[in-house]
């Protein structure tokens, strides 16, 4: 017996051989006609799609704050012209590199140009000036107010910029502009070499440096600009120059203080000092009930302490660690960082009164690498936690000071914040006041007051209340405020920060440099050209 199927497939194929043929040419005729048309339809879909800035064409923001749609061609011919990559909101690898330091700040770049060195830095500033985009720098991405993200704009990320070569003959080191101070460390600490650097070791260098610089070298060897020799930069219109003590001499003079206002530092040349890579150093831990006393001695002991100590005092909760005795976690101590640069006994001879005024709860300072003190407080400001600060100058701590900062720091609101005390005097203030455009040499203390929070806090305004309260409290006894450490300060407070001389003599570099403020997202100095 056949089986009825194969009957019907038998009987379609060899009794209706023509009928089968006519539909199998009508079927593929038909599939000849959509492919034919297809393009057409693609074309029409296409263009209906730019009509709308939909496909790859980009939606940014200007420099003035309104929007462009900038062609795929455009974007694409950008890309080409880059050694490094170029990404858009949705690539692969654009989260991560817009990520910065503080993950408070939400703000998303429209392109990130992602720059293998000064020739794409120049073709960013190109690029951007064509379009009228808004433009950002990144360099460490640490600045507490997030400028380095250009909101719908261009951000001109340096972060693969990152090389250090430190010369041990000449003491010397140049430095790219997305370089943090940990690689610097790390490369000059092995000839025993270092200079100024953040007291985070996750600190970008540019972005200390334009602001001037301090930690735990500065007493002895100045501030980071005060080894600063000479900078390649890219200016506003695309241009690249050098600036020194012998070429452009008052652009390296605004270089150094005036931050990220005249253009895009791609290298930095720094002098190097004898250091270690051994020293002395690490911290003196109190309960705060000690603080008010601990400060009034730290003051009358820095006074005739030799160059070579680098005194941090720092307020905050202690943290659950195994050498704070568990009864005082989560209760306010201070702390005293140490860091002697010099001989290690000599070193023990400077400490040593501190230690025999108060016999602290703990006490880490012993001989250790360096690299090791630099990297102390990196656990204590890690990346995607929620910051906000505000900062004082101060000058030689008054009693009234330190009843205002042990009152605030015994009521801090979170475990994460801190605020540490810097104290400059030594070289710092012995460099001409007119040398560079770093104002208030002269103040005693930079006090940051830094709060901290975790992303899913659910009261973060108590933080910043905090901050803003401390700081208010301590205003009327300022000297000043240190730029690195500002956050939402209005422009009239950029423009006290330096002083009415400085400040004038900033505008008359901005207005030759950058006239069209170019370079707006930072401390600005707003040109009058």
């Amino acid at each position: 017996m056949v089986h009825p199927i194969k009957e019907a497939v038998v009987a379609t194929v060899y009794r209706r051989p023509l009928e089968w043929c006519l539909q199998v040419i009508e079927i593929v005729f038909g599939l000849w006609q959509v492919i034919r048309q297809l393009p057409e339809i693609l074309i029409v879909d296409r263009t209906e799609q730019k009509k709308e800035g939909k496909m790859s064409d980009k939606r940014l923001t200007t420099v003035e704050g309104g929007e462009t749609i900038l062609a795929e061609s455009s974007v694409e011919a950008f890309r080409s012209s880059l050694r490094g990559e170029l990404l858009a909101r949705g690539d692969a690898g654009y989260k991560p590199a817009r990520k910065i330091w503080n993950g408070q700040i939400t703000r998303q770049p429209g392109l990130i140009a992602r720059c293998a060195g000064t020739a794409d830095v120049m073709a960013a500033v190109q690029f951007a000036r064509e379009n009228d985009l808004l433009v950002s720098v990144r360099g460490g991405g640490h600045a507490v107010n997030g400028d380095a993200l250009a909101d719908g704009g261009l951000m001109i990320d340096l972060a693969n910029m990152d090389a250090v070569r430190a010369d041990p003959f000449k003491r010397t080191a140049r430095v790219e502009g997305g370089c943090l101070w940990r690689a610097v460390d790390h490369e000059a600490q092995r000839f025993g070499l270092a200079v100024t650097g953040g007291v985070v070791s996750h600190t970008g260098v540019a972005g200390l440096t334009l602001g001037g610089g301090i930690g735990h070298l500065m007493r002895k060897y100045g501030l980071t600009i005060d080894s600063l020799l000479s900078c390649d930069v890219v200016t506003a219109d695309g241009a690249f120059l050098v600036a020194s003590e012998e070429e452009n001499t008052e652009l390296f003079w605004g270089l150094r203080g005036g931050g990220g206002n005249f253009g895009v530092v791609t290298s930095f040349e720094f002098q190097l000092h004898p250091l270690g890579p051994t020293v002395l150093a690490g911290m003196l831990v109190y309960p705060m009930a000690e603080a008010a006393e601990l400060l009034q001695f730290l003051r009358d002991y820095i006074d005739e302490a030799p160059d070579e100590v680098g005194l941090v005092a720092s307020l905050r909760l202690a943290p659950p660690v195994l050498a704070i005795p568990e009864e005082l976690h989560g209760q306010p101590v201070i702390a005293v960082l140490l860091c002697y640069a010099g001989d290690i006994e000599e070193g023990e001879k400077a400490f040593l009164p501190i230690r025999q005024f108060r016999k602290p709860i703990v006490d880490s300072v012993v001989p250790k690498p360096y690299v090791a003190h630099q990297q102390l407080l990196d656990p204590s400001a890690l990346h995607g936690w929620h910051y906000y600060w505000k900062s004082q100058k101060l000058p030689r701590l008054s009693d009234e000071i330190i009843n205002i900062v042990v009152e605030h720091c015994s009521n801090i609101t979170s475990k994460l914040s801190t605020v540490p005390i810097f104290t400059l005097g030594g070289v710092v203030p012995r460099v001409d006041a007119t040398a560079t455009a770093y104002p208030g040499r002269s103040a005693m203390h930079d006090i940051n007051i830094a709060a901290g929070w975790l992303p899913d806090d659910p009261d973060p305004d108590r933080h910043i209340a905090w901050v803003r309260n401390f700081w208010s409290a301590l205003e009327p006894h300022s000297a000043g405020i240190y730029v690195n450490f500002m956050s939402d300060e209005t422009q009239d407070k950029v423009a006290s920060a330096y002083g009415a001389e400085t400040y004038a003599r900033l505008v008359t570099l901005k207005n030759k440099y950058d006239p069209s403020n170019f370079f707006r997202l930072n401390q600005n100095i707003k040109p009058t050209a």
